[in-house]
């Protein structure tokens, strides 16, 4: 009884259930925005939907941005600002744009025009479009578990487009193939969430956390908000002072992204790789029971077949991450790469 007691105890140690449960979190980020939405449709302020995806996003943001220069401030000093080099910045202004701004404004967009699996299912082709440029660019070494693993959830993401039944703001790609605006905004996201994967194993593995982290959401704010108003103007920003907006958003704020993040960068200081790997190899399955419960979403016929096979290429992934990564790696090591691995937080 007491080896079983054992056995469970490091099963479920504190940083994989740190891990466990900030991927539960974050995967139901979209669902909750999605829902925070149809509530501000049920209390317009002149005609304005006051908890838009563009509110939620620049807010959501300014709270996450407030959580992270309280855990990592203190990295901000001149000591280790001094170090970094031009092409250091470069790299962290790259990657703010692309995963800080373009990323997330690109999925909330999607969430306005397709379901939330879809965005769900057709944002796991980020992980097999990183993976490809990593073996293109970086020529990194993968065993053929982990490639036969990302060919298969490629293709899952791909029967999920294709199979879906015709839908309104769908773009006709030829006779026979319609994609929903949607779904190419979310593979748009996906992409520009693997290059900036690419970039920082490339320029930034070695910038402390802290450092990479509130640059790249302050600049990815910052780019975020000078776009919308560049084309939209300031009236589309009116309403983000709406008490009634912030009364949602201390809640998405606290439980999405403070207690999120906490419960994340926690489970990354307590892990090896492969645990963080695995935990985000959950992010699916959980994205999908959250759209269920939160929204009431049953999957399509399409999101079966295509997920099904994306979480079959997840299993194999797995094991060859499992197979491959040293015992002597640690999170802290690989940290940034990690943490964006889970991909979309919220935010």
């Amino acid at each position: 009884m007491s080896k079983f007691v054992n056995n469970i105890t490091r099963l479920f140690n504190p940083g994989r259930t740190y891990l466990l449960l900030a991927i539960l979190i974050f995967a139901a980020a979209n669902s909750i925005t999605r829902k925070l939405t149809e509530i501000g449709a049920q209390n317009l302020i002149d005609g304005r939907n006051p908890i838009s995806f563009c509110n939620v996003l620049f807010v959501g943001n300014l709270c996450a941005l407030l959580t992270l220069i309280v855990i990592y401030g203190r990295q901000w000093n001149f000591r280790t600002i001094n170090k970094l080099s031009a092409t250091d910045w470069l790299g962290l202004l790259g990657v703010a744009i692309l995963s800080g701004a373009l990323a997330p404004s690109l999925i909330f967009m999607a969430l306005e025009k397709t379901t939330v699996n879809n965005v769900v299912l057709v944002g796991r082709i980020e992980p097999p479009l990183a993976l490809a440029l990593s073996i293109i660019f970086l020529k990194e070494k993968v065993n053929s578990w982990v490639m036969a693993g990302s060919v298969i959830s490629f293709i899952g993401v791909i029967l999920t487009i294709i199979l879906q039944p015709p839908q309104p703001n769908t773009i006709n790609m030829s006779a026979n193939l319609m994609i929903g605006q949607g779904e190419i905004m979310v593979a748009a996201g996906a992409i520009s969430l693997a290059i900036s994967t690419i970039i920082s194993k490339v320029k930034l593995r070695q910038i402390p956390l802290g450092i990479f982290t509130i640059f790249r959401t302050f600049a990815g704010t910052l780019i975020f908000f000078i776009v919308v108003m560049k084309l939209y103007g300031i009236s589309h920003f009116m309403d983000v002072l709406s008490p009634f907006i912030w009364q949602w958003m201390l809640f998405y704020g606290a439980v999405i992204i403070v207690g999120g993040q906490l419960l994340w960068f926690q489970g990354l200081k307590k892990t090896t790789a492969s645990d963080v790997s695995l935990a985000s190899s959950f992010s699916p399955i959980a994205g999908i029971l959250s759209a269920y419960w939160i929204l009431g979403a049953v999957p399509t016929t399409a999101q079966y077949i295509g997920g099904s096979v994306i979480i079959f290429g997840i299993i194999l992934n797995q094991i060859g991450i499992y197979n491959q990564l040293p015992k002597s790696i640690t999170s802290e090591e690989i940290i940034i790469e990690k943490d964006m691995e889970v991909g979309f937080k919220g935010m």
